[in-house]
């Protein structure tokens, strides 16, 4: 008598059907990919927080490594650190004790275009006496239309100084 054997011997096809024992990644990396979009997006958004309404100027664009300290008076004539409102009279002790006195800072002062340029010298004024050097004026690219700029400081151009 045959005897007849179904699959390779091992009883009832255990040699065909494994389990898997790979990570499928595929949706995981697509949505890292979306989320990496969203980000790169919103990032630039983040940055500055205070609304100002820059003036434009055909100044060439800056390149720089290092993230600049930004202070910015809007149209009220109120001054802010990055997002965070300070008098006039601790604009200077807040100022070194952010950068640790440190004269060669990077500095960008944003000035809203409705405001009197005697405040945004005033304020350019009183950081330039604490003995910071590297104080600089930010503006529009001329070309641009926008009518806020509350995200304009990595794209901004700096004047003077």
């Amino acid at each position: 008598m045959a005897t007849f054997t179904i699959g390779n011997g091992r009883g009832r096809g255990g040699g065909r059907y494994r389990p898997m024992a790979e990570i499928n990644v595929t949706p995981l990396v697509d949505v890292m990919l979306v989320l990496l979009v969203i980000f790169m997006i919103a990032a630039p958004l983040l940055t500055v927080g205070v609304p100002v309404d820059l003036p434009r100027t055909n100044a060439p664009p800056i390149t720089q490594n290092t993230e600049p300290l930004v202070i910015s008076v809007n149209a009220d004539g109120k001054i802010f650190i990055s997002n965070t409102p300070v008098d006039t009279q601790s604009l200077v002790p807040r100022l070194e004790a952010i950068t640790g006195a440190n004269p060669d800072a990077v500095l960008y002062v944003r000035g809203d275009r409705e405001i009197n340029y005697g405040r945004v010298l005033e304020v350019m004024s009183l950081i330039s006496a604490a003995g910071f050097k590297k104080v600089s004026l930010i503006a529009e690219p001329a070309g641009s239309g926008k009518k806020s700029a509350a995200a304009s400081a990595p794209a901004g151009r700096r004047v003077g100084r």
